[in-house]
């Protein structure tokens, strides 16, 4: 099956990202198969360091796909990167503005076009200590429920251990395990056809978020949590801004 072309900044992207993979850590690559190789998909991920989309970007291209991820709008402002961004194809979201649902927007319109779009539901890295998924925003529901594509989860564990962003610690040396793993498709045909309103959201967020939960408790070898963590206080203060993605 030949590879998916994403041009030139997805090849300037895999130069550097496949060599920097490689010497950061010592990473697996699991579940590779469950990505479709061709025709539109929806990759579901945790999100737990900044290095992970890195990784799923090298993963999803050892998948044969070019990765089109939802992003911050403000990573299009930063010289190069916003290059790289828009040349390669990736959607910015623009949070908390009317422009949030344009975001969305685009999303649908590129797994209509048969890409593979890469979403971290949670909005920004976990803050929970033990690095669960925290409650996620609804846009990864908006996205599922008006696209009827595959929805399959994806999780990274280990990239923590080389740069924690909210300790301030990059540690690439020595090398670290990491695993990044991709699941079956979920299951999504008791959602469809039911009218789209706020609880349904929240439902199907937390049902795809549920899903990846449960893969990174057998990627981590431990129970996951019961609940998602909240963002706002460590005992679980409210959740806010839940609009975007």
């Amino acid at each position: 099956m030949a590879r998916e072309k994403g041009g030139f900044w997805v090849g300037l992207c895999a130069v550097v990202f496949y060599p920097l993979t490689w010497l950061v850590s010592r990473w697996r690559v699991e579940g590779l198969d469950k990505v479709p190789t061709t025709g539109a998909v929806l990759i579901v991920a945790n999100h737990v360091s900044y290095l992970d989309p890195v990784y799923s970007a090298v993963f999803v291209h050892r998948a044969r796909r070019v990765p089109r991820f939802l992003a911050k709008a403000s990573l299009w402002k930063v010289p190069v990167l916003g290059g790289a961004m828009g040349g390669s194809g990736q959607i910015p979201v623009y949070r908390d503005s009317a422009d949030a649902q344009h975001s969305l927007s685009a999303g649908v319109e590129a797994l209509h076009d048969g890409k593979a779009v890469v979403i971290y539901p949670e909005g920004t890295i976990t803050r929970d200590p033990a690095g669960w998924p925290m409650v996620s925003r609804t846009g990864v529901a908006r996205l599922a429920l008006a696209s009827d594509v595959p929805v399959v989860p994806m999780v990274h564990w280990g990239t923590l251990a080389v740069y924690d962003h909210y300790n301030k610690k990059f540690r690439p040396l020595p090398r670290k395990d990491v695993v990044v793993r991709a699941g079956e498709p979920i299951d999504m045909s008791a959602f469809r056809g039911r009218p789209v309103d706020a609880a349904l959201l929240r439902e199907v967020t937390d049902y795809l978020m549920a899903s990846v939960r449960q893969l990174l408790s057998e990627v981590r070898g431990e129970p996951a949590p019961a609940d998602f963590y909240r963002r706002g206080s460590a005992a679980g203060g409210p959740v806010t801004g839940d609009a975007a993605s």
